[in-house]
């Protein structure tokens, strides 16, 4: 201990009492104001304070406890309703009584669960709660189940569930396998055999119209029949449920239950054929789908219903129905919590009485937040911290109660299934004429499996009601390795969101063209976000270019310098050499000045070592900004894109910032003759080889467009005879606000996160530069919520930047890709299982698979109005491309190909890889400008002029 002792001067000790006192206070404390105030009652009114506070807390804590109280179950309640469950399980079994039981008791005509022998490969699809999925399951299932995707309310619901199913088999390269089918449709349905199944009613917040009453088996096959790409044979349509006990029999053959705890609840099991009165045969088992779900809508739980559980019920899509459901799945679990809430607040028992807007909203409090709050690992510190995301303004004494409240709402739901399951594995053991009966549930659902408490509650009632039962309960992994994690892959809507049908994408396309033609007018341009800028580039190279000329390239953190000679001896030839500089971030980020000067000094190196100091040879500037240009060797830089950040760069014309740079050296002389797009550069270098390219474009760290544009549309030049290429900048498409709607939470977060929030949002959706960052902040958002790697996240997977856009590239090839999974998602400190890797590789598919759809829709609108331009019923033509994405990526170039030419039929589009970047097509630029223009090239200069 240290301390440090103050002396008290002598006058001040010698004071009398009080006023010596306060005269030590002054003295010691001498910066803060201190008041005295006599008490003239003593201390008995203070006592009395404390008392009548102690009281208004005891008040407070009994209104509290007997709110909470309306959600305890006694165990003569849990026996009722175990009794209750019970009647209706008879009565949904029995021919008269099966229309008005309120547990539908719905025959799925499996008649078996797996005994092992089971052996093929099979397709499946499973459409039910919040996700719709796709997989394929080799070997270990049967062909009734399995296969993920994601949840759709449309009209049009299996004509997009089979466009699912169409890009799901173009991944996997299955197009031409005719498949057995399996259809997990966790919905009630009436079936009349294994693969027919007429839906009852959509439950857990499903409205598709035009589906109940129909065979849904039915609308698959003509859904797949209207596509006409494949076909495929279903073989059975099953309930998740069921999906669920077959995945776990084939593991546990003692396991002849399944139960589905998440969003929805359900429980099937095998029950005696004898007792099913309205299905023939008498002999064997039938796996029967409860629907238990609907338990209570005969009113026989209204005794332990509570008010909460009437407005949840009162504001859901489907009031009277389901009240079971409601009571225990995760669908309604944080809004019954939230209703809570509310309650307590109003009567001043929370959160200071004050009722937040954000409290207000339906379902801002999730089922997950339970999960959560509940975790014995989470203190109440960190429960205050969720409490407060929500906009809650908590104290530790309301993160006490919100804690209780969650324990109170979980408790029950978990009692009341444990009580719904005794009652089934009762029947079952008085089915078989068993004193004991030893059996295996098997058990999937998010609440299930995220809650830290509801399995331990659930299979502690279902022992204390059903005493003669051993019941053991075995979570489902979904069937083989593959299977699990393609689910999980899949398993969140905004991956859905990420996925797009050749509709949207057409639907892109006209965007995309309107912002062209707002591009290209002199009056709209101003406020197009598609630039469309001329590039004073009048045509292609033709053959006759020759000389011997230096290229600068200049677009990223690295950049090339080349010397390109072109001679015709016996025939044309390029020869090429070049080198490549860094670029630190501190010039990128820097002055203007400093970045010039730096590419001077890389520029004198280059010449330096090719010996042509004293030379002064022509020079084309390929500088990958937007620019403006009123003549070719003249560009004035509208933005900084890429990281660039420059200063006193934007406004100013980047010829004379360089020319400056290497005046001011002394040391060469320069004669930059033209500065164009590296999307113009690698037009022009695909063009040399080919001269029907007329389209350039880039996919790399960035991504951009240009393409050979009729000059009588370009309002702002001059003349009307010829063409012109334009450089689209179309990364900026969307920076009025026309993708909002295909734009997810991960890309308003990497927008936030960038050095230019709003801008270049296409960019940001699409290339190389972000899509790393994009997949790393899918795969933390899943861990979070329990879907990855255990919910574990490492300081490394928080980290930007660190799940870069190559890994994307290397997890999805196709033969080694899961082995590099695994080494990247160690490297970052996780130990992922082999259905991690599977997940985080179907995770990177669907983004990059996005970027190459979206790049397509541009691409289409830049070809049809090309097609247009020309008045052809059929285009040809070439598109010159290049950047790392396209080279590198094992599946991009393949998707782009294939989906380009499923939006524009009327084309035969050949697609150019530049080999040589798109400094060559610089030098070819430069070349022409050499020729015609051999002084200064004052005023225009058109490329490809007539002499």
């Amino acid at each position: 201990m240290e301390s440090e002792t103050f002396p008290i001067p002598e006058e001040i000790l010698n004071g009398r009492g009080t006023e010596r006192l306060h005269k030590v206070v002054r003295h010691l404390v001498p910066d803060c104001h201190v008041r005295f105030v006599l008490s003239e009652s003593g201390s008995a009114k203070g006592a009395a304070m404390v008392t009548a506070l102690a009281q208004r807390l005891e008040s407070q804590r009994k209104e509290i406890d007997d709110t909470l109280a309306t959600f305890a179950l006694s165990p003569t309640q849990l026996q009722e309703v175990k009794a209750k469950m019970r009647v209706e399980l008879e009565r949904g079994l029995k021919k008269d009584s099966h229309p008005t039981a309120s547990v539908k008791m719905l025959p799925t005509y499996v008649y078996r669960t797996p005994d092992g022998t089971e052996r093929g490969k099979y397709l499946a699809l499973d459409l039910g709660g919040t996700n719709f999925r796709v997989l394929v399951v080799k070997i270990q299932m049967l062909s009734y189940f399995h296969i993920c995707l994601n949840k759709i309310l449309l009209f049009q619901l299996f004509d997009l569930i089979v466009q699912c199913i169409s890009d799901f088999l173009d991944y996997m390269g299955m197009k031409n396998t005719r498949l057995p089918l399996g259809f997990t449709f966790s919905f009630p349905c009436n079936q009349t055999g294994i693969d027919k199944g007429d839906l009852v009613s959509w439950t857990k917040g499903f409205k598709a119209t035009d589906c109940e009453g129909y065979d849904v088996v039915d609308m698959l096959r003509e859904a797949i029949k209207r596509r006409n790409e494949f076909d495929l044979d279903i073989v059975a349509i099953v309930n998740d449920t069921v999906g669920t006990m077959m995945t776990c029999a084939y593991e546990d053959p003692k396991c002849q239950i399944g139960l589905i705890a998440g969003t929805g609840s359900n429980v099937c099991y095998m029950e005696e054929m004898n007792n099913i009165e309205f299905v023939e045969g008498d002999e064997g088992q039938m796996c029967v789908n409860t629907e238990w779900g609907g338990f209570g809508e005969n009113d026989n739980t209204e005794d332990i219903r509570t008010r909460y559980d009437r407005e949840v019920d009162g504001g859901s899509l489907n009031p009277g129905k389901q009240r079971f459901e409601k009571m225990t799945s995760g669908m309604y679990l944080g809004e019954i919590v939230r209703q809570i809430l509310i309650d307590l607040t109003k009567r001043g028992l929370l959160f200071r009485g004050r009722i937040t807007e954000r409290l207000k909203t339906k379902g801002i409090f999730e089922t997950k937040f339970l999960s959560q709050i509940e975790s014995d690992r989470l203190a109440l510190l960190q429960v205050r911290s969720i409490l407060q995301s929500l906009g809650l303004d908590s104290t530790c004494d309301d993160s006490i109660i919100v804690k209780e409240v969650c324990g109170a709402v979980s408790r029950r739901a978990a009692q009341l299934c444990g009580a719904g399951m005794a009652a089934v594995v009762d029947k079952i053991r008085e089915n078989r004429g068993l004193d004991h009966l030893e059996i295996t549930v098997g058990v999937d659902g998010t609440l299930y499996k995220l809650h830290p408490h509801f399995s331990t509650i659930l299979k502690d009632t279902v022992r204390e009601l059903a005493p003669n039962c051993k019941v053991d309960f075995i979570l489902s992994e979904d069937g083989s390795g593959k299977g699990a994690a393609l689910i999980t892959a899949v398993i969140d809507k905004y991956l859905y969101a990420m996925r797009f049908s050749d509709e949207t994408l057409r639907d892109i396309m006209a965007r995309f063209r309107r912002e062209m033609e707002n591009g290209l007018g002199r009056d709209t341009n101003p406020t197009a976000t598609v630039k469309m800028l001329p590039t004073f580039v009048r045509s292609i190279p033709d053959g006759s270019e020759k000389g011997d000329f230096i290229a600068l390239d200049l677009g990223g953190s690295n950049f090339r310098i080349l010397r390109v000679k072109v001679s015709h001896e016996k025939k044309q030839t390029v020869q090429m050499e070049n080198q490549i500089y860094e670029t630190p971030e501190d010039i990128i980020q820097g002055s203007g000045s400093r970045l010039f000067d730096h590419v001077a000094e890389c520029l004198g190196d280059f010449m330096e070592k090719q010996k042509i100091k004293d030379k002064k040879l022509p020079m084309g500037f390929t500088f990958s900004f937007p620019c403006a240009h009123s003549k070719l060797d003249e560009a004035v830089l509208l933005t900084w894109t890429k990281r660039f950040k420059a200063s006193g760069v934007e406004g100013m014309d980047v010829v004379k910032l360089l020319n400056k740079a290497i005046k001011k050296r002394g040391d060469y002389d320069a004669d930059i003759m033209a500065v164009v797009n590296d999307t113009v550069g690698t037009m022009m270098t695909c063009g040399f080889d080919d001269q029907r390219c007329e389209v350039g474009i880039i996919i790399g760290t960035g991504t951009n467009a240009c393409y050979m544009e009729e000059l009588r549309h370009i309002d702002m030049v001059e003349g009307d005879e010829g063409r012109m290429c334009i450089n689209t900048e179309w990364g900026a498409f969307g920076d009025d606000g026309t993708l909002e709607d295909i734009r997810t939470e991960f890309d308003r977060e990497i927008d936030r996160g960038s050095l230019n929030p709003g801008k270049q949002l296409f960019e940001k959706m699409v290339s190389g530069m972000y899509m790393g960052e994009l997949v790393r902040l899918i795969l933390v958002k899943m861990a979070k919520e329990g879907l990855l790697f255990e919910g574990r996240i490492t300081p490394e997977l928080l980290t930007k930047g660190t799940f870069e856009t190559k890994h994307v590239s290397a997890i999805e090839k196709s033969k080694e890709g899961l082995t590099k999974a695994k080494e990247i998602l160690t490297r970052l400190g996780v130990e992922p299982s082999e259905d991690d890797c599977i997940a985080v590789q179907h995770v990177c598919t669907i983004v990059s698979f996005r970027s190459a759809n979206l790049i397509a829709a541009t691409l289409g609108a830049i070809l049809t109005r090309v097609k247009d331009n020309k008045n052809s019923p059929r285009l040809r033509t070439t598109v010159g491309i290049d950047g790392s994405l396209y080279k590198m990526h094992p599946q991009y170039a393949r998707r782009l190909h294939k989906t380009v030419r499923r939006l524009v039929p009327e084309s035969d589009v050949r697609f150019l890889l530049s080999e040589s970047g798109s400094g060559k097509g610089a030098a070819m630029v430069t070349a022409w400008a050499s020729r015609k223009c051999p002084s200064a090239c004052p005023g225009w200069l058109f490329v490809g002029d007539p002499v």
